[in-house]
């Protein structure tokens, strides 16, 4: 019996050692995935150990729902620094979700439990059965606001006095126009129609194009200061991973823009420039009516 016991006790202190140097890593997700019905949506967690954040960690994740049988959904999570991971999920339906998250690094794993409560997204919109959420159209609303502060910021540091009144009264005008949900839904409408167009011409967005194109508003925002506090408030890595998405479609649509251009100048080779960009900015105009005509869009 002693030997029993003794072996007993040895075996349970190498499990409480082996406890005791498991990573202490915590993990939060701070924006959960939407149900949308044949559509991937976005999952954002954040990781952190003694309250800085952990990077370089391969994390998969598993769920299933709570109460319904439906299968187990996988994903991986991609790094995008500071502690912050994402990826997207197409669940089958909304509801009660368990996930389970497993965490590696340098032969270190951990496993994370986490009940999810999963919300219909709720699109607005679909092109070609490819949806506008309401998560879409929030961060088309934030993009505009951030514009309208930052020259609220350039106005204030130019005028004075009257001239000063003036330019903020104009952007308080704007201000209605900017948060109408139909002029939204029309500018992620038009943005995602010229990118398929650039896509079955041929085109790519590279990510050294894409990236490159980043680097040049990124350098614009950070030399302000209203549009750095509100990037920080909204959460950087939530507002980055959607400007790649965004810069994607950007790049596309810059390619269409280019072969107009270039036709124009074949068309008019003795044209002035300013010749060339009104009558390419008027046959894009063209273009993009005869492409959003050609397309199947539901406005719901």
């Amino acid at each position: 019996m002693k030997k029993w016991s003794l072996t007993l006790v040895f075996l349970l202190l190498l499990v409480l050692s082996a406890c005791n140097g498991a990573p202490s890593w915590e993990l939060e997700v701070t924006q959960e995935p939407a149900f949308i019905k044949d559509k991937e949506t976005q999952m954002f967690i954040t990781v952190t150990e003694g309250g800085e954040p952990v990077t370089g960690l391969d994390i998969n994740v598993e769920l299933a729902m709570v109460d319904m049988d439906h299968g187990t959904v996988e994903a991986k999570f991609e790094d995008l620094s500071d502690g912050t991971y994402a990826t997207k999920i197409d669940l089958p339906m909304a509801g009660k979700w368990e996930a389970v998250f497993e965490l590696e690094k340098d032969g270190e794993e951990a496993e994370k439990v986490i009940e999810l409560q999963i919300e219909d997204a709720g699109g607005v919109a679909a092109i070609n059965g490819e949806w506008i959420t309401k998560e879409d159209v929030n961060f088309y609303r934030f993009i505009n606001d951030l514009h309208l502060e930052m020259a609220r910021e350039t106005d204030r540091e130019k005028y004075t006095g009257q001239e000063l009144e003036d330019a903020l009264a104009y952007w308080d005008s704007q201000e209605k126009v900017i948060d109408n949900q139909n002029m939204l839904v029309s500018q992620i409408i038009r943005l995602r129609a010229m990118a398929m167009l650039g896509e079955e011409k041929g085109h790519q967005a590279t990510e050294a194009e894409v990236n490159a194109e980043l680097e040049k508003v990124r350098s614009q925002y950070e030399e302000s200061e209203v549009a750095t506090q509100m990037i920080a408030e909204y959460g950087e890595d939530r507002f980055w991973a959607y400007q790649q998405e965004q810069y994607k479609r950007i790049v596309l649509t810059q390619k269409v823009q280019d072969d107009v251009v270039e036709l124009v100048k074949q068309d008019n080779p003795n044209a002035s420039e300013q010749e060339i960009q009104f009558n390419a900015q008027k046959k894009y105009e063209e273009l993009l009516v005869s492409q959003v005509e050609s397309l199947d869009i539901v406005l719901l």
